[in-house]
């Protein structure tokens, strides 16, 4: 079997570098931006839900949203039926840098798919998505304590 998921590795680590290195100016670091991006995507979404959609545990997402809190970047705002549960919101700080990392990755999309058919991008997408939805399985099931049996 050829190293598929070397190469999906090798390009996620490129252009997550990439980022990192062009959202410096803005003080965003270390993969903050997909979280930005998905609470600008998704005013109010609670933190478990963040976690969720970038695939880490919610220690990595905690940390991270805590920079961006602390940064200026987004807000907590208690939950109107339970006020243990904490909705984000981005603040006009974050709403002002989300284009530009809309941009960016538009641009990174452009460039990595460059040369690629609308039936060639397509096909890729929907066999990603399929490996993705695979993956999530095993991600779930070791979440939850388990070992998978090689």
């Amino acid at each position: 079997m050829k190293g598929i998921l070397r190469e999906i590795g090798m390009i996620a680590r490129a252009l997550d570098s990439i980022s990192n290195i062009e959202f410096i100016e803005y003080d965003l670091t270390r993969g903050q931006y997909l979280y930005l991006v998905r609470i600008c995507e998704n005013p109010g979404i609670f933190q478990e839900k963040v976690a969720e959609l970038i695939k880490v545990d919610r220690t990595t997402a905690s940390r991270a949203i805590k920079k961006l809190e602390k940064n200026g970047f987004i807000e907590k705002k208690n939950d109107e039926q339970n006020k243990k549960i904490k909705k984000l919101f981005p603040t006009e700080k974050g709403k002002q840098v989300y284009p530009f990392i809309k941009r960016e990755n538009d641009y990174s999309n452009t460039v990595a798919l460059k040369g690629f058919s609308q039936s060639e991008v397509e096909t890729m997408f929907n066999l990603l998505e399929r490996v993705r939805k695979n993956v999530e399985q095993d991600w779930e099931y070791v979440k939850k304590g388990n070992k998978r049996i090689y």
